[in-house]
């Protein structure tokens, strides 16, 4: 077992949770058992993973995406009523970091996925990415295959790059906003899970290509490596529990 609390505020210390301040609070949503013994992770505070996870007799339920989204009304709707309930039910605890774990450079989100499609990481891309490349040139028939198989899933792809993909800036969510500046940065691709609509012309005329493997696919790592990391430091258990997501 160990203290709730010791174990949230090593987590927003270990990703520096105060620098990245956005319209949800990072750490602790919701405030259940003082002793954890289990910690399951998921990417998104659904109502489905919350009663799953409150199932496999979790003290702690560690997400990505949490319970407050954007600038949506401070009304709690049956949306968020279902969710609680299920919380309150286990007397479970919400923990839920958002860009300060797409941020992160080895448990983050873009980190988890060039670490799994074999890119090396150069360095910080855009706000919350990384900056990657490849020891050994792929073809971009290759590279999305890797990532297919990474994601489980097959990626949308605008093929208008060059050859071979020797420098790829990864950002992961719903980043092709960032395609320009990868292009203007010099990358032959940017991996990220949802397209924009400008991007298909944008990525014609920049000479780059853009592969989204879905939002919720390429964030699916960040939050199981910060939950295996957890486990192994406080010596509970924790496992991963997937809520099938298209988009």
């Amino acid at each position: 077992m160990a203290r709730r609390d010791e174990i949230v505020f090593y987590a927003n210390e270990l990703l520096e949770a105060a620098k990245w301040p956005e319209f949800a609070p990072p750490g602790l949503q919701v405030v259940g058992a003082e002793e954890v013994s289990t910690i399951v992770c998921g990417v998104s505070a659904s109502r489905e993973l919350l009663e799953r996870a409150v199932e496999r007799g979790a003290e702690m339920v560690l997400v990505h995406h949490g319970l407050f989204w954007r600038s949506e009304p401070l009304v709690v709707d049956a949306r968020l009523r279902g969710r609680l309930e299920a919380m309150f039910r286990g007397n479970a605890s919400l923990v839920a970091y958002h860009l300060a774990l797409d941020a992160h450079p080895s448990l983050g989100n873009s980190a988890q996925l060039a670490t799994r499609v074999g890119a090396t990481d150069d360095g910080a891309f855009g706000a919350f990415g990384r900056g990657c490349s490849f020891t050994v040139p792929l073809a971009l028939d290759e590279l999305v295959g890797r990532v297919e198989r990474v994601t489980e899933r097959a990626p949308l792809v605008l093929p208008h790059g060059p050859t071979v993909v020797r420098r790829i800036a990864i950002s992961t969510g719903a980043a092709g906003y960032d395609l320009v500046q990868a292009a203007q940065e010099g990358y032959d691709a940017l991996l990220t899970g949802e397209p924009e609509e400008p991007n298909d012309a944008a990525a014609k005329e920049l000479g780059i290509h853009l592969i989204a493997a879905g939002h919720h696919a390429t964030e699916r790592f960040g939050v199981q490596a910060l939950a295996a990391h957890l486990a192994e430091r406080f010596g509970v258990a924790w496992e991963y529990l997937d809520v099938g997501n298209p988009v």
